[in-house]
């Protein structure tokens, strides 16, 4: 089969497991024996951060994954190495930011990369009004997401 063949069942594949919410497992299209993650996986991604569902999130996750985030006390933010730390980050940030959302999302993959850049708006828990363009920077193994490397802008007043 042809990778155009591919994409065309992956296209076909991922609107019938999205519209119906099952698990994303089988979305990535294999290109002679490599898995490799696709836009429409990280709008599918993006769709789970709205929705606020990590359980959903983890789905895309690799058994070895890292999240850093675009805050913290390392130069790389806070680093959460491993699907339990990896899911306890993706939850603080629905803890931090109850309201939080992502807009005017774009997307972008090259072989093991990608990148999504978005609008971030949210309120803190103080009350704290939050309206910053960001991105994440993703490396990808196995057709999964090894490492989403968060960056916001900061926002003087």
């Amino acid at each position: 089969m042809s990778r155009t063949a591919h994409v065309d069942v992956l296209a076909v594949l991922t609107d019938t497991l999205l519209d119906s919410h099952l698990d994303r497992s089988d979305l990535c299209v294999s290109t002679e024996d490599t898995m490799v993650v696709t836009i429409k996986d990280l709008e599918a991604f993006a769709d789970g951060w709205n929705r606020h569902d990590v359980d959903f999130l983890m789905t895309f996750m690799a058994e070895e994954c890292v999240f850093e985030t675009s805050a913290g006390p390392e130069a790389a933010g806070k680093r959460y190495v491993g699907r339990e730390q990896v899911r306890e980050g993706f939850a603080g940030v629905f803890r931090r930011f109850p309201d939080v959302h992502f807009s005017n999302a774009r997307h972008f993959v090259s072989g093991d990369r990608g990148l999504s850049e978005w609008l971030f708006t949210a309120t803190t828990t103080d009350g704290k009004k939050i309206e910053v363009t960001g991105c994440d920077v993703f490396t990808f193994k196995g057709g999964k997401i090894a490492v989403k490397n968060s960056y916001l802008k900061s926002r003087t007043a």
